[in-house]
């Protein structure tokens, strides 16, 4: 779906209309939530996850916690529900045979950088990657899934838009009131600058706090510089790319905006590529939406990879030095 425009407004008419429904939202994930009983699995569970729907940054931050888990020596990998894909999982994901409508477009992603899993039942998965040897498992999202029991939680929040007007889904973009979401927590993650950090910060009460900014890939950012871009996206936000796009000096000529996880076809790529024809540019998408093109029509089309560059990278190994003790000694 495409993120409405009036979650990051003020409230106003259509939030006030829509302000039933959300109480119905709540209450159904406190029914949720009452009837379930955590399990556990026989190793950590570090969890990424957000308050809003869309568009916070968790896979860059997943992508990044394994990566200094494994540096540490740990057995670590990433745990997606798979979200557009076929396969229920528990499944490992493989870039060299799963593609984005068998796991999703997030799993094939993550797997390209480290180890990943996919399984709609995020108990049933995290117990399948504990008898491989995995020693901990990092999981994408589901912080608001009551099923599995988390070791320690994560929630990211985007700098710029924090927590949008304030309201619960559909009036809002909230999965849940900020207050019951920071109780649950053990770190709020902050990505870039602006009113959202001031108002993460405010909200966090005894969470500690850490900030983070995403780093566009240098060798295809200065290969971008100065170029005329037509950019596309089919993310939560896409109007975060688009403005990466013009902050490493590329002339965005034209800008395209999908609904998240948007599949494109060969009739969207030909229109695409007419356009930039006609406007004398290149196109250019997100690493995300790059793993959602059909293999044969990626020609011509560049993705720019981004990576997170943390303020304080200390202050996050010292919280990831709560989950040694429980790592056990399983096996890469």
């Amino acid at each position: 779906m495409r993120t409405p425009s009036f979650w990051y407004e003020p409230p106003g008419a259509a939030a006030t209309l829509l302000a039933p429904l959300a109480l119905l939202w709540r209450a159904g994930a406190a029914w949720r939530a009452w009837r379930t009983k955590p399990r556990t699995a026989s190793v950590p569970v570090l969890c990424v996850g957000n308050l809003v729907a869309g568009g916070s940054g968790k896979t860059p931050v997943v992508i990044d916690l394994v990566t200094r888990l494994r540096a540490r020596g740990l057995a670590a990998a990433s745990l997606s529900r798979g979200h557009g894909g076929r396969l229920p999982g528990p499944v490992a994901v493989d870039p060299g045979r799963h593609g984005a409508g068998d796991v999703g477009d997030e799993p094939l992603l993550l797997a390209a950088r480290n180890p990943a899993w996919i399984g709609r039942d995020r108990v049933a998965a995290a117990r399948a990657m504990a008898g491989t040897g995995l020693q901990v498992v990092v999981m994408d999202d589901g912080f608001q899934n009551p099923g599995l029991r988390k070791d320690l939680s994560l929630i990211v929040v985007d700098g710029a838009s924090g927590f949008g007007n304030g309201r619960l889904i559909p009036a809002g973009p909230l999965r849940e009131p900020v207050a019951a979401g920071m109780a649950r927590a053990d770190a709020l993650v902050v990505i870039g600058e602006g009113p959202g950090l001031d108002a993460a910060r405010a909200a966090g009460g005894e969470c500690a706090v850490l900030t983070a900014r995403l780093r566009p890939d240098p060798a295809v950012a200065i290969a971008l510089a100065g170029r005329r871009v037509l950019g596309f996206a089919g993310i939560g936000r896409p109007g975060k790319f688009f403005a990466t796009l013009r902050g490493i000096g590329a002339q965005v000529v034209e800008e395209h905006s999908f609904p998240d996880h948007h599949v494109y076809d060969a009739a969207a790529l030909e229109m695409l590529s007419r356009r930039a024809h006609e406007r004398d540019a290149i196109l250019v998408t997100t690493e995300k939406d790059a793993m959602r093109l059909p293999p044969g029509l990626r020609t011509g089309i560049t993705a720019l990879p981004v990576a997170l560059d943390w303020d304080d990278p200390d202050a996050v190994e010292r919280l990831l030095d709560r989950l040694e003790t429980g790592a056990g000694d399983g096996q890469a």
